[in-house]
């Protein structure tokens, strides 16, 4: 082995941002709170002081919403938002741009949530490189199938970003195993069939989810898409899960309040959730 093989070698066992942060949950025995919020709802200023806010009232990791025209996987109350977004001209490089401004104030992995055509658009390794750049840690991409995951995961990696796989409760055991298997930072269980959105319960079924995806992988779990209140998060933290993603209830939140207070909305919700992830 050569010096090169050998910096690739030990760079390749660091744990990546997204590792480390679930590593240190794990030992103070909490839950990740992991707040979403769609960038550029209602303005990408806005969208910057909400992020702070979320990570001085206790978040732990953030999943930032890049706005898309046509987003498969999110409900009505994440579209709107999404709509909101573009409508006030928010665009990938312009998120970038924000998270670059934050990088040295905002400590907290960031997560990017966004969609296949996006990505093409800015070609896969462009999109990675200025991304990780920008100070983001991983992405999640819900319309990506798993047969195209192993290209962006690699590209990503060279990044040092961890591309984030979803499975979902009609996802059959096998490949479960194979999406828990090639998912990097965690996992992301989605706990219903269908969109993202509010729900006032949650299902029995995600019990048995977690347990099963915890036999397939040694990765973080974490749960999203109808975690709504502090009662939810302490239900997916009893079940042994450790994460919990918080996106439409927040965003209903921002969405109803005037400008002014959007930032304060964001911030008492989040530390309500915190209180609740432990």
């Amino acid at each position: 082995m050569n010096f090169k093989q050998e910096i690739l070698s030990s760079d390749s066992i660091q744990p990546s941002k997204l590792e480390t942060c679930f590593a240190q949950i794990k030992k103070e025995e909490k839950i990740a709170l992991m707040p979403f919020i769609m960038a550029g709802d209602p303005d990408i200023n806005t969208s910057a002081q909400i992020l702070l806010r979320l990570q001085a009232e206790g978040a732990d990791i953030i999943e930032l919403g890049i706005p898309y025209s046509d987003p498969l996987a999110d409900g009505p109350i994440i579209q709107l938002a999404a709509s909101r977004a573009l409508s006030a001209g928010t665009s990938p490089k312009a998120v970038l741009e924000m998270l670059s401004n934050l990088k040295e104030k905002l400590t907290i992995p960031i997560v990017l949530f966004t969609y296949s055509n996006p990505l093409l658009n800015c070609g896969m390794e462009n999109f990675c490189c200025q991304a990780a750049k920008a100070g983001a840690s991983g992405l999640v991409v819900p319309d990506l199938p798993l047969e195209e995951a192993e290209k962006l995961s690699s590209i990503a990696a060279e990044s040092k970003l961890d591309l984030v796989l979803l499975v979902a409760p009609t996802t059959p055991l096998e490949r479960m195993k194979k999406i828990c298997s090639r998912s990097k930072g965690f996992t992301y269980l989605v706990s219903v069939t269908g969109v993202t959105g509010e729900r006032s319960n949650l299902e029995d079924r995600v019990n048995f989810l977690v347990q099963k995806i915890k036999q397939f992988s040694s990765n973080p779990v974490a749960v999203g898409f109808g975690i709504s209140d502090a009662k939810h998060v302490s239900q997916v933290r009893e079940w042994g899960a450790d994460g919990a993603i918080v996106g439409s209830a927040l965003v209903k939140r921002i969405a109803n309040a005037s400008d002014k207070k959007a930032v304060d909305e964001a911030g008492d919700f989040c530390r309500e959730l915190r209180k609740a992830a432990g």
